[in-house]
């Protein structure tokens, strides 16, 4: 146990109480017990690198280039995204990709290549490989856009640990005892990559500390950081394999399809180093084991995300009531207290679309169950909020209650359902409502056990449900506060362990609960976020930021974590509005309350004892600011619905860094307190303490201040007023948003074009809560003799009320 282990381990026990922090200490223990004697160990390494080349294969959209230790498989898709995966490594089985793997584009050819390489052209990339294994990705004018160096793997031949460790799953053959073959060979690997020297990183899921990525080390394994997170801690809940690399080039998307633990080095490139020369950015990834494989799109930002969407699949769109506020805390002490806080929502005048129950509305934090005394009729309950308008959301944790009695936990058993150590027993851990055990979502069939659980959800009252401790967690006094690596996975019949399924997780579980929901109300799309997931999360649902600590560097890094989510393809997501952790001052709070009425998901949340949420609890001057920002969400509620339906067809986030449109602005890369909400408005939160004036850099065009009609031109830095009772919004000269009128019909507030110029916008009406696709309507704007002129692109009138602004 070192340093760490023993601030965790007062933390965990403060937290969870003596009995749980002893129940705990035994599960690390029996942990690094198990793994000690059922991981394989190591016996010997050798290093290994391609060689040179022999020969290549050509193949529909590509081929297959043979090196004298390796091979290399490269292909192009119909889009243009391109597949590179060494030692035979193909695009499936994946549980990022949506389906199948995309078709290949039949004009793509393999060709020799100059040097003793070979090259792979198509019309929108070109892929060239060196002789001895270099792969380059350039744009059709030639540009290089990566450089990944030959790669380098470490074979490992390891035998079974003392009691065996079998890779496969439940069923799969292997020596008496679930024994690994003695001789089996893994490698762990490593790829250095070469960018731009101007380029700069995103991505990598949700990272505390971007959106733009500094040189360090980001560790890809989902982690419960035991406690609030702010800036400087990594991993958290969420990480991907995932890049988005933006430089003068062009803009790129490097997915390496592995879900093992790794590690990414990144260091930014420096122009003119030296002598004169350019050093390019570096990427190096280490992983621990699994394929080497990995996908390249490129293109302009815009086509990047749609290239992404058509590879791992569309997000999924949330119902319109879940764009409005939602009121959460850990601790409503009953259904009296519920009606309380929605009745003074009511009282105030505030909207409220939702609240959320956390685990102390389970009986003894079982999952899937109500304490009867607290919350004695919460359909009736669910009922009557419904009437006012709001719905209620339940947590759902993955750990089941190992115990007589428990119906979860009897009927998972008897299926089988729950995760198994080499041994073929139940991997017991300690979660809320003690010793648990934990489904293995893996499984297709566990999924659909799990899913036809969420009946009770529905039974219940409850509109939705957001995934908790699902990385997973298990209490631990020291070590990983997760299942053991040895643990048996099922990996959709493949079999494995928890070393590969550990980040697909909550993946799995978001897949479960989502198929089960649409299972049990086909008419109704479901309403689901996750704490925890991989790359592809999207289709099931959105997330948000897990614990953030209270405090203006919680707030910092709250929109960092929304924009770098947004770019690994999950749009619909949002923090702890006020923090997580403590009781925010007032000032906080309302600038934390102020940025999340601009972003996708806007909850409040906070810890068993840090305080309420609600906006009359910070004073008068608060409560009438807080009115205002929420006033604004209403209105602004058709432009989300549009942002959420854009989401679903393009892939584009609601939440967009500046340089978006414009990804050779390097001012603009470098901007991240800021962001575009779509391409109409630009967002400029206050996040010090104590602002009422804030520097603000622009996007080439015009903007108008939408508080004071004030236009500024761009690109270039201005300075604005940030009173407390609001905070700057820009919007962009010629767009057109669809708001809210007073009668709460959709009209189009249009903001007015420069002369000489034209400007735009869409609107997708809402089409309800099911599964209808409504059309996108778009229109163009102009400036003609002296008057704003709005027009439905292919003819015809508007068709809604129109408001002019920002004319003098």
């Amino acid at each position: 146990m070192d340093g760490r282990d023993l601030v965790r381990s007062v933390r965990m026990v403060r937290a969870v109480g003596p009995a749980q922090g002893l129940r705990a200490m035994r599960t690390a223990w029996r942990r690094r017990r198990a793994d000690a004697l059922a991981l394989p160990r190591r016996v010997a390494e050798r290093a290994r690198v391609p060689g040179e080349a022999r020969g290549a294969e050509p193949q529909p959209g590509g081929g297959v280039i043979r090196f004298a230790r390796s091979s290399l498989r490269v292909r192009v898709a119909s889009g243009g995204a391109v597949f590179c995966g060494w030692d035979g490594a193909g695009p499936e089985p994946s549980y990022a990709l949506a389906g199948a793997c995309p078709e290949v584009d039949a004009r793509a050819v393999l060709e020799p290549d100059t040097g003793g390489g070979w090259r792979v052209v198509s019309e929108r990339v070109l892929v060239a490989v060196s002789r001895f294994g270099a792969v380059e990705v350039r744009t059709p004018g030639g540009a290089v856009l990566r450089r990944e160096l030959p790669p380098r793997w470490w074979d490992r031949t390891e035998t079974a640990g003392r009691k065996g460790a079998a890779p496969g799953g439940r069923e799969s053959a292997a020596p008496e005892g679930g024994g690994r073959p003695e001789g089996m060979v893994e490698s762990r690997w490593v790829q250095r990559s070469e960018v731009a020297a101007d380029a700069r990183f995103f991505g990598l899921g949700g990272r505390a500390g971007g959106p733009r990525l500094r040189d360090g080390v980001y560790r890809l394994w989902n982690t419960d950081p035991g406690g609030a997170f702010g800036p400087g801690d990594d991993p958290l809940y969420l990480t991907m394999p995932v890049q988005l690399v933006v430089a003068d080039a062009g803009t790129h998307l490097v997915f390496h399809d592995n879900s093992w633990d790794g590690r990414v080095t990144l260091r930014e490139g420096v122009e003119g180093a030296g002598s004169g020369h350019d050093r390019p950015g570096i990427c190096e990834l280490r992983m621990d084991g699994g394929p080497l494989r990995y996908w390249v799109l490129a293109g302009t930002p815009a086509r990047v995300l749609l290239g992404w969407t058509a590879l791992t699949g569309a997000p999924a769109l949330p119902p319109r009531w879940a764009l409005g506020h939602q009121h959460s805390r850990w601790g409503f002490g009953s259904a009296e207290e519920v009606r309380r806080v929605v009745a003074g929502y009511r009282e105030r005048g505030l909207p409220l679309s939702a609240v959320h129950l956390d685990i102390d509305h389970y009986d003894g934090h079982r999952v899937f169950t109500v304490d009867r005394e607290r919350f004695p009729d919460l359909p009736g309950l669910a009922r009557e909020l419904r009437e006012q308008g709001v719905r209620l959301v339940s947590i759902v944790d993955p750990a089941v209650k190992a115990e007589p009695g428990n119906a979860v936990y009897e009927s998972g058993a008897a299926a089988d359902a729950f995760v198994r150590d080499a041994r073929g027993r139940e991997v017991r851990g300690v979660v809320w409502p003690g010793e648990s055990v934990f489904p293995d979502f893996t499984d297709a069939r566990v999924r659909k056990w799990w899913g036809a659980l969420y009946a009770e959800r529905l039974a219940q009252g409850f509109a939705g449900v957001w995934h908790d401790m699902n990385e997973p967690v298990s209490f631990a006094a020291f070590g990983e506060p997760t299942l053991p690596r040895s643990a048996r996975h099922d990996m959709e019949g493949r079999g494995g362990d928890h070393r590969e399924a550990h980040n697909v997780y909550g993946l799995a579980m978001a897949q479960a609960g989502f198929e089960g929901l649409c299972e049990l109300r086909p008419g109704e799309r479901p309403f689901l976020f996750s704490r925890s997931g991989w790359a592809g999360l999207q289709r099931y649902g959105g997330t948000w930021s897990g614990d953030v600590a209270t405090g203006w560097p919680g707030l910092r890094a709250s929109l960092s974590l929304v924009l770098g989510l947004g770019l690994c393809g999950v749009p619909y997501n949002g923090p702890d509005v006020g923090g997580f952790s403590a009781v925010p001052s007032e000032e906080l709070y309302l600038r934390w309350f102020q940025l999340g009425a601009y972003l996708p998901l806007f909850r409040t949340h906070s810890a068993l004892r840090a305080g309420r949420r609600e906006p009359w609890e910070y004073g008068s001057e608060v409560l009438e600011h807080a009115r205002a920002a929420l006033r604004e969400r209403e209105r602004l509620l058709p432009y989300f619905v549009t942002l959420g339906q854009w989401a679903r067809l393009s892939g584009a986030p609601y939440v967009r860094p500046l340089w978006w449109s414009a990804p050779r602005d390097r001012a603009l890369r470098d901007c991240e307190d800021a962001f575009l909400l779509g391409d109409a408005l630009l967002v400029a939160p206050v996040l010090e303490a104590g602002a009422t004036r804030r520097a603000v850099r622009l996007p080439r065009g015009r903007w108008y201040d939408t508080a004071t009609g004030q236009a500024h031109e761009g690109p270039g830095r201005v300075w604005v007023e940030a009173p407390l009772s609001r905070i700057p919004v820009l919007a962009r000269a010629g767009a057109v948003l669809p708001v809210a009128g007073a009668d709460g019909a959709t009209e189009l507030e249009v903001w007015a074009p420069v002369a000489g110029r034209t400007g735009g916008g869409l609107v997708v009406p809402d089409a309800g809560d099911g599964w209808r696709r409504p059309a996108v309507e778009r229109f163009t704007t102009r400036l003609e003799g002296g008057r704003v002129v709005v027009e439905r692109r292919g003819g015809g009138p508007a068709g809604y009320p129109v408001r002019v602004r920002g004319l003098p």
